[in-house]
């Protein structure tokens, strides 16, 4: 598959879309498990985020692959791949805990479970969130930055 738009590689630009999607998901989902107001406000729009971000991130790897086999071997475009790679899982990982914490709150308490059973598992998907949400984060830092230096050379 081409990706590249009257000849100029796709790839610069996709990539813009995940580099604004992973710190809107990340805080809407930290948002979501922290603070109900937010939540109450938010609703389906932490999972639609979630879901935007897993279909732009390996759509932006496919097209970054295509602009790697077209540069060739770089060791500063290689370096960048590999760490781009990744951040699909991070993006999954987003769409989960973001499907999850929409889930848990909205159907919570039809699940009839004892009160500290839901304190507790409340507890355990809001460490995951913010834990996921910190790491893809940090991720998309690492991989941009590697990309900034593949592209300018320092």
């Amino acid at each position: 598959m081409d990706f590249s738009v009257n000849g100029l590689p796709l790839h610069p630009l996709l990539v813009h879309s995940v580099i604004a999607l992973v710190p809107l998901t990340a805080i809407a989902v930290v948002l979501h498990v922290l603070w109900p107001a937010a939540r109450r406000r938010l609703g389906a729009v932490t999972p639609l985020l979630g879901l935007a971000l897993a279909v732009a991130t390996p759509v932006t790897v496919l097209a970054g692959r295509d602009l790697r086999a077209q540069v060739g071997p770089i060791p500063a475009v290689d370096r960048h791949a590999a760490l781009g790679e990744t951040m699909t899982f991070w993006a999954v990982g987003l769409l989960a805990v973001s499907a999850a914490a929409y889930a848990w709150f909205r159907w919570r308490d039809r699940l009839r479970l004892s009160r500290s059973t839901v304190v507790v598992l409340t507890a355990v998907l809001a460490v995951v969130s913010i834990g996921v949400s910190i790491g893809a984060l940090a991720m998309v830092v690492l991989v941009g930055d590697s990309g900034a230096r593949a592209v300018w050379g320092t």
